[in-house]
């Protein structure tokens, strides 16, 4: 027995798998290593990352773009890839599923496409995030193999697939920092709030947060301001400081109070976040920061806070060099209330300058988005502390600033209002028409509709490729074939009798023995009967469309070699270029709708468009439904869509004329009292 373990070259499967399982700090970085590692484990020439853009197989021009390749080229300042790479990832893109291709060199160094015998295979890889990516740009690999085995590069195609998969558990690992992050935030503004509800005033509700956001995030000092009244943002809007870390009384005259209110007014005339020293503007144009998960988590946080203007910022902290300031606005629906400001030293202090370094978070674009998603939750719980605060009055005051801002009068502006409104109410009631409209719910239901049978009992032997539910079909196309080995030996079987029937009928009549000849003559049409029924189940044995259209229903391709019985439904088949609208009107508005009434209907698809309808046929049989009695009401539809399907539901309203608004509300209070009233 001999030892050849060294003259395979397999990969480290545990190196493999670790490499993979590793978590990354980004969607491109994992791609490019997921590349690399599939370049090595399936023997590449060459593994090239792809990106193939929204829309590219939609008609829209969009060039896939290649962003990495494996093996890296030295000194390299760009990725190129030749066209069939290209046309490759396209392909797998558009299909969503691996696609593998042979090529062979062709003349002038280009490369063509071959159904047989390639000297190398291009394999493009989609790789999938969990779903995510819909909609968005759809990363690809593209492996560059030589030529193999059939069995080999099924083997490959199977191991690259399975190495792929490991992008969700990279999904996964992205996820669950997202779910901390959410998870840290969210414990953090529950402790808040509930600190916050324990505080009597508002004033006192700022100071309890101010104090606790500085001991549970070790910062130096923390700043609360906020705007005045309910914090509604107006024209030349100020933040006031009412809350800073520590600190009982504050004294606006300050030098240090007045930087901080100019560090909040700076925050909320930008109304986003500020950091100071801000972060360096990372390379969102690069192929390294893509956000090609389609999960539009890309890198903006950071490009905002590193162009926010901080010249008050940068004069807050003038006086310490390592000093980190920052500043959140407190968002209250649509409304920025106030301004968080906190401040957090770099250098060591205290005891910890014995430990060498300042122990606690740093004050960077992270800490940040935590303090902006933890005041994002805090903030409305102040604003409704700070109402509470104010005197019934002014609470009464704002309301009436909120909703009737435009209200105008020197006296009794309410009552003024309220009574013009009433008159113009009760007039527009009495004299104003609209047209007046029943609505009813509808379902879509295509004009012409064919049921594909079985002919006959027998097997299904074989299905056509494409035959499935959303295919389109023509008149005539074979939508399967049963099995006619049995038919056909029958159909041998009996012409073999009807020549034997024949010939004795013949020497009978030679032999002139009449009732030897009719008997045969007899079993010679019997065998006639028998051969054309036989000959007619073959030729039924091929099923065609018996119309164009589109399968509504029916997908035997799991089932072919099965046995179906004579009548089985298959196939329902149907034009969807025109489509039926049938309403269920009730028995309360039936006497309002007559032939040829106009109207329209909107679908729970696209609730948003209109489409005209006509009505063409009432059917006279009422249906008990939820309680009542509908009517069916068949319409035609004036226009329709390509994506009108067969059974989607939606509502139609029918023109009935135009009434007063009275009319229109008081129609079903006076039918009933009529009924009530009737003797």
């Amino acid at each position: 027995m001999n030892d050849v373990s060294s003259k395979l070259k397999t990969p480290e499967w545990g190196r493999v798998v670790a490499e993979l399982a590793r978590p990354a700090g980004d969607d491109m970085s994992f791609l490019r290593r997921l590349a690399s590692v599939l370049g090595q484990v399936s023997g590449a020439r060459r593994a090239t990352l792809v990106v193939v853009p929204a829309g590219s197989g939609e008609g829209v021009v969009a060039e896939p773009r290649a962003v990495f390749a494996w093996p890296t080229e030295p000194g390299a300042s760009g990725v190129a890839a030749d066209r069939d790479t290209l046309s490759a990832a396209r392909s797998a893109a558009e299909r969503g599923a691996s696609r593998v291709f042979g090529v062979e060199d062709g003349e002038g160094g280009g490369a063509a496409y071959y159904t047989s015998g390639p000297s190398g295979y291009l394999v493009g890889l989609p790789i999938g995030f969990g779903g995510s990516g819909a909609g968005g740009p759809v990363p690809v690999v593209v492996l560059a193999l030589d030529a193999r085995s059939p069995q080999a590069l099924s083997a490959t195609l199977a191991l690259v697939e399975v190495l792929a998969g490991y992008v969700h558990t990279h999904a996964a690992h992205q996820q669950l920092g997202r779910l901390r992050s959410a998870g840290a935030a969210l414990d953090l503004a529950a402790r808040l709030i509930a600190s916050i509800n324990n505080a009597p005033t508002f004033k006192g509700a700022a100071m309890q947060a101010a104090n606790d956001l500085m001991r549970q995030l070790q910062l130096d000092r923390v700043a609360l301001g906020w705007t005045h009244g309910l914090g509604r943002r107006g024209e030349g809007e100020r933040v006031k400081l009412v809350a800073l870390s520590d600190t009982e009384h504050v004294d606006r005259r300050m030098a240090m109070v007045r930087g901080l209110e100019a560090a909040m007014d700076e925050c909320l005339d930008q109304e986003q976040a500020v950091l100071y020293p801000p972060p360096p503007e990372r390379d969102t144009g690069s192929a390294g920061s893509e956000d090609v998960s389609g999960s539009g988590t890309g890198e903006p946080a950071d490009v905002l806070l590193s162009q926010a203007v901080v010249h008050a910022h940068k004069a807050l902290a003038s006086g310490d060099a390592q000093l980190r300031v920052a500043s959140v606005p407190l968002r209250a629906g649509e409304d920025v209330v106030g301004v968080l400001t906190v401040e957090l030293g770099g250098g060591a202090s205290g005891a910890s300058a014995g430990a060498g370094a300042r122990q606690g978070p740093a004050l960077d674009a992270n800490l940040v988005e935590l303090l902006q998603a933890v005041m994002d939750l805090v903030a409305p719980v102040l604003r409704i502390r700070r109402s509470d605060d104010r005197n019934v009055a002014l609470r009464g005051w704002d309301s009436a600033l909120a909703t009737g801002a435009w209200a105008v009068g020197p006296r009794h502006t309410a009552w003024k209002l309220l009574g013009v409104a009433a008159i113009a109410l009760v007039t527009a009631i009495l004299v104003v028409k609209a047209e007046y409209r029943i609505e009813a719910p509808v379902e879509l239901r295509p004009i012409e509709r064919r049921t594909v049978s079985v002919p006959f009992s027998g097997i299904i032997s074989e299905v056509p490729e494409g035959i499935e539910a959303g295919a389109l079909v023509e008149a005539g196309d074979v939508l399967l074939v049963l099995d006619t080995t049995e038919l056909r030996l029958q159909a041998i079987d009996t012409r073999a009798q009807l020549r034997t029937a024949e010939t004795e009928r013949d020497q009978a009549s030679r032999e002139r023995k009449l009732g030897e000849a009719q008997q045969a003559d007899a079993r010679a049409e019997q065998s006639r009967a028998r051969l054309a029924l036989l000959e007619q189940r073959i030729e039924d044995a091929t099923v065609r469309a018996p119309i164009a259209g589109t399968i509504l229903a029916g997908d035997v391709r799991d089932v072919r070699g099965s046995a179906v019985e004579l009548g089985q439904a298959l196939f329902e088949i149907a034009p969807l270029d025109q489509m039926r609208v049938v309403a269920r009107v009730d028995d309360r508005d039936i006497g309002l709708v007559s032939l040829g009434q106009s109207g329209s209907v909107a679908t729970k698809a696209y609730p948003g468009r209109r489409f005209p309808m006509t009505v063409e046929r009432v059917v006279p049989l009422a249906t008990p439904s939820e309680g009542g009695n509908t009517f069916e009401v068949h319409a035609t539809l004036d226009g329709s869509a390509a994506w009108m399907r067969p059974g989607m539901e939606g509502l139609c309203k029918l023109d009935t004329g135009e009434r007063t608004l009275a009319e229109i509300g008081a129609r079903r209070v006076v039918d009933t009292l009529r009924l009530w009233l009737w003797w």
